[in-house]
């Protein structure tokens, strides 16, 4: 139900958008922008669901998605209304739907009747599935020593018109590819209509379902042959059928499906806010990641200790760094007190590794000292050799935490003070929602990158024994960041099937990939 509101008559306005073909990331500027300012979402069942976080905390979302062969949650005439509705109430819409709204999208009905009730609109186009399609299944649908015209049609027309509008004597041999949209469940209709009005049976047909995500799924036949292929490979909507001699390039130009992580299906377990690198790189390689933050990182209740510690700096030669987490932090927290990075001049700055090191300098500042290996035990290795004995060392860092640091340089006669500036907190995950995935069979590797995520990840499962734990992840991989979280998967009774030599997240996805290239028996 649509809630009047408060606007004295501002009449809202609602935006068309296209959500591309199923890769999120191909949404236009225009309608992520859109989407940023957005009060109302309606959409699609064919819209990304992950453009939807683009969309602000208190926007309103609704799905009036319609699926094929299913039952529709809303009829074409709700979804007109409720625009309308939504917009009389002074709301900004976007209307975000599959592809381009022009294109077989209904959009045109949906204008006209925004139009009819007087609401301002605005249509922003989208890449549409035909295009996506051929070129994620590696066909140019347009080929100068092919052909140079193409042609979209339905396969699924109005079944409440009284003759159909689609010319086949026309179109069968007088365009050269032909890509249809809908129309799996009348593919031997449109093969047959093909064939009949001239088109030889040898012509090269690819069949794409889910285009450009990482569920896509591509077949490959002739007029002939197609429909047995389609029905052997269980292709099912919403796939989209490519007819032309353009077909024929897939065998050299195919390049998505190649990629070395496709169809595999990863769950990343770091916190959100720093899943985003790990998530990119393994979905640019092709995978699939389900991101499920197993921690929920947050300042600490009292920073007394780092309070104190603040107004002394200067009496310290080293402060330690060892993780993003401490860097952030305790950042925060000296610009909370008026202070900044120019406080940071007298002592000397160590870090765990190469990303901390990175992050280090978004704050101005250059770290002195980066170990060789990325662990604790390689940052007091590396101290031990500048010597530390009667040096005074800071380390900010999470409330609790492995002690070997601190306790290696007290031993060696440093003064350390331990500052927790943040605390690891278990996340309030799916659990259900991850027991299912693994269930089912279809998950190939977990990632961890902290000794968190394996604590909690599995507390998130919560296995009733080592048993029923060993059955959750039967033939899923694991891949562990570095010797550390490595250990404490081990320590959990399981087995490690990737570990990066250097412990940073871009050798971790180095990793996956070449584990999955090795031969099977490899």
């Amino acid at each position: 139900m649509v809630e009047k509101t408060d606007t004295q008559g501002k009449i809202g306005k609602v935006y068309l958008v296209g959500a591309g073909p199923g890769d999120p990331t191909l949404i236009t500027v225009r309608g992520r922008t859109l989407l940023e300012r957005a009060e109302v979402v309606v959409y699609d069942y064919l819209a990304s669901k992950k453009l939807l976080r683009h969309a602000p905390a208190g926007a309103e979302l609704v799905y009036v998605g319609k699926k094929g062969n299913c039952k529709h949650s809303h009829t074409q005439d709700e979804i007109n209304q409720m625009l309308v509705a939504y917009a009389t109430a002074g709301r900004n819409v976007v209307r975000l739907k599959g592809g381009d709204p022009f294109i077989f999208g209904r959009g045109g009905e949906e204008v006209q009747r925004l139009h009819e009730a007087g609401i301002p609109f605005e249509v922003v186009p989208g890449v549409t599935s035909a295009t996506a399609a051929a070129t994620y299944a590696g066909i140019p649908i347009t080929h100068r020593d092919y052909t140079a015209s193409v042609a979209f049609l339905t396969g699924h027309e109005d079944p409440n018109k009284e003759s159909s509008n689609i010319d086949w004597a026309k179109l069968a041999t007088g365009v050269g590819t032909l890509v249809v949209y809908m129309g799996i469940k009348n593919l031997p209709v449109i093969v047959d209509n093909l064939i009949r009005h001239g088109r030889s049976p040898e012509t090269p047909v690819a069949v794409v379902r889910w285009a450009s995500t990482p569920q896509q799924q591509s077949v490959v036949g002739t007029l002939a042959t197609i429909t047995r292929v389609v029905a052997e490979a269980g292709i099912r909507p919403p796939s989209l059928i490519i007819v032309g001699e353009v077909v024929k390039l897939r065998s050299t130009i195919d390049w998505f499906e190649k990629r070395p992580l496709f169809g595999k299906k990863i769950i990343v377990t770091r916190t959100r806010e720093q899943a985003s690198e790990l998530v990119a790189g393994l979905e640019e390689q092709g995978a699939d990641c389900l991101e499920f933050s197993t921690i929920n990182i947050k300042p600490v209740n009292s920073y007394a200790i780092l309070d104190e510690e603040l107004e002394r700096l200067r009496e310290y030669h080293w402060i330690l760094f060892t993780s993003l987490n401490g860097v952030k932090y305790f950042f925060a927290r000296l610009y909370s007190k008026g202070m900044d990075a120019r406080d940071l001049r007298g002592p000397e700055i160590a870090v765990v590794g190469k990303s901390t090191a990175d992050l280090l300098l978004q704050y101005g500042v250059n770290a002195d000292l980066i170990p060789t290996v990325f662990t604790g035990e390689g940052l007091a290795e590396s101290l031990l050799d500048q010597g530390v004995e009667g040096r005074n060392i800071l380390i900010p860092r999470a409330l609790h935490a492995r002690e070997i640091l601190p306790e290696t340089l007290r031993g060696a006669g440093a003064q350390v003070t331990v500052a927790p500036v943040y605390q690891n907190c278990p996340a309030e995950g799916d659990r259900e929602g991850l027991r299912q995935e693994l269930a089912e069979g279809k998950v190939q590797m977990v990632t961890f990158t902290s000794s968190s995520t394996v604590r909690n990840f599995i507390a998130m499962l919560a296995p009733s024994d080592q048993q029923e734990l060993r059955q959750l992840l039967a033939g899923v991989d694991i891949a562990a960041i570095g010797p550390i979280t490595g250990k404490t998967v081990t320590d959990m009774g399981l087995k490690v099937h990737v570990q990066p030599d250097k412990h940073t997240i871009p050798e971790l996805i180095s990793a996956i990939i070449n584990h999955y290239r090795r031969p099977v028996n490899g």
